[in-house]
């Protein structure tokens, strides 16, 4: 994968470009804006520590509202909202440190310097459920049992982790594509001023702790959470914007959810992220799919640059 600048967009958000900080020096998507190395240290702290004090204070709220140990490893429905309320409650603070160290209008995190374009959004989501629903069929007829999968059941619980993924899991995928994304590699971005070393620190940086924060032991799911990310700020770097991984991050986790509700036996979904848990084959085939969007994301943006379309 090669970093490399789209062009300048033909109709740019009005004053994002006049911004301090936004798009210096032809720095692309992800890096085009900067601030304060002491700042960016702070956003980089904050973020993380944020994310891990308010998940653990609700999956306590949890676990005295259902009588049961928050921390065991099965998602129950209150879990799964508290994950998903935290970090949309991160990213807002995410947003909020870019407008006050940075000095730029917070929807620069989402897109720049072209304007948030809601058809975009929609057609790699379409295109994203699409391959995501071929990567799942795949798994479910070569790799079910490492999965979980162990038969359909509609209960009370599978009702409940289904209503509260209809209506927080996006809360969950913006908010992850916000802080890590959107804010964290641009922060971490800071501290260079040639975009390349830029970008490639602000993605290690970023990816790293995205995989570090889903708290997998196993060293091939947290390569795999590397790989997810990589892909994800690649996708925002070809395409100058969020949507695209907004897109494929939220058709990646309603379909992955959805399935792990409805084939879990009727009962809490277990999640299971210690050393061995997954086997290598079942994380291949996401991977792949990580890819295949990826592909998709920069088929769709060539012919569009080619097009002469750099909305």
């Amino acid at each position: 994968m090669t970093m490399h600048q789209i062009g300048p967009a033909t109709t740019p958000v009005p004053h994002v470009g006049d911004s301090p900080g936004v798009g210096r020096g032809g720095r692309p998507f992800g890096v085009h804006f900067r601030m304060a190395g002491w700042k960016a240290l702070i956003v980089i702290v904050a973020l993380p520590a944020t994310l891990l004090v308010t998940q653990l204070g609700l999956y306590l709220l949890a676990g005295l509202v259902e009588s049961g140990d928050p921390f065991a490893p099965e998602l129950t429905p209150l879990k799964l909202l508290a994950a998903n309320i935290s970090t949309g409650l991160t990213a807002l603070l995410a947003l909020a440190l870019v407008g006050w160290f940075a000095k730029v209008p917070w929807r620069v995190v989402f897109s720049a310097p072209r304007s948030f374009d809601r058809r975009r959004l929609v057609t790699y989501f379409l295109g994203s459920l699409a391959i995501v629903g071929l990567v799942m069929g795949a798994v479910g007829l070569t790799a079910a049992e490492q999965v979980g999968w162990t038969g359909l059941s509609i209960t009370g619980t599978t009702a409940g982790l289904l209503i509260v993924m209809l209506l927080s899991t996006p809360m969950q995928t913006v908010g992850e594509e916000i802080m890590f994304r959107g804010v964290l590699l641009p922060a971490a971005g800071s501290w260079f001023r040639s975009a390349k070393p830029a970008f490639l620190a602000g993605l290690i940086l970023s990816s790293a702790m995205f995989a570090l924060l889903h708290g997998s032991s196993d060293p091939l799911l947290f390569a795999y959470y590397l790989f997810f990310s990589v892909c994800t700020a690649v996708m925002g770097l070809l395409t100058r914007g969020l949507e695209a991984a907004i897109a494929f991050h939220t058709a990646n986790n309603l379909l992955t959810t959805t399935l792990n509700a409805v084939l879990s036996g009727g009962g809490a979904v277990a999640v299971d992220r210690s050393e061995g848990s997954t086997g290598g084959f079942a994380l291949l085939l996401p991977a792949a799919g990580s890819l295949a969007a990826l592909v998709m994301v920069g088929v769709r943006e060539r012919s569009r640059h080619r097009a002469g379309t750099h909305r």
